[in-house]
């Protein structure tokens, strides 16, 4: 059970205030009953719930793809600017799903769905994430089979296997299968190469399209979020 203004902020229907408003002038209806006061519960999994008209259906997770700008840190809270300051829907909980440096831009996904980011970041998933970089130096072809092989960070880290798909002298993509700290700037540094420019396009299925400017956002479509929760 949940109150009917927060069920409604939670769906986008603006501020707790907002939804106040469209309460007072009785523009929502619960189960064909016109609702007068706010604070009243509702079961969200069950009820009918109307708005001006609309009816709003219960969704538990929230997901939106943001193109992240560079300046901010890929976190919930800090003494930086974060990737939520630019999200403005009031759905709680929101997360970033996995990192992005400050000075990285591109594809991150934010939701509030915990079990799916977990599997999402979990290296045994080998959830592909597609990276465009651009390097100080001209890129030579025999870089394409080091990639392959997995490049060592040091006695430890050993890198899997990751794909290098050169564009131009100074530009490729990357794809890699795994997470760790600031990996492809690391194996970039291994290889004689320092990345000057880092953006990530693609996360699984989810890919970074050109009319999505840097600071907005979207919500998935259902069909991406049915792909994304698919795993093999």
């Amino acid at each position: 059970m949940i109150r009917i203004d927060k069920f409604l902020a939670m769906h986008g229907y603006g501020s707790r205030a907002q939804v106040k408003k469209l309460i007072h002038d009785q523009l929502v209806f619960v189960d064909g009953e016109v609702i007068k006061d706010p604070k009243i519960k509702v079961d969200e999994t069950k009820a009918e719930v109307e708005v001006n008209g609309k009816q709003v259906t219960y969704e538990p997770y929230q997901y939106f793809l943001l193109n992240k700008p560079k300046g901010y840190i890929s976190a919930t809270s800090g003494n930086a600017l974060t990737v939520l300051d630019l999200i403005e829907e009031p759905y709680p909980d929101l997360f970033p799903c996995g990192r992005l440096d400050k000075d990285t831009t591109g594809l991150l996904l934010i939701t509030n769905n915990g079990p799916l980011a977990h599997r999402l970041l979990s290296p045994k998933h080998h959830v592909e994430k597609e990276y465009e970089v651009i390097v100080d130096l001209p890129l030579k072809e025999d870089l394409i089979q080091e990639f392959k092989k997995g490049i060592r960070l040091n006695a430890e880290e050993l890198c899997q296997p990751a794909d290098l798909i050169i564009l131009s002298d100074y530009m490729c993509h990357l794809i890699i299968r795994e997470g760790k700290f600031h990996q492809i700037k690391r194996m970039f540094q291994k290889v004689g190469y320092e990345v000057i420019e880092l953006k990530r396009v693609r996360m699984k299925n989810l890919v970074l399209e050109d009319s999505l400017l840097p600071g907005t956002y979207r919500k998935l479509t259902k069909e991406e979020i049915t792909e994304l929760n698919q795993f093999e």
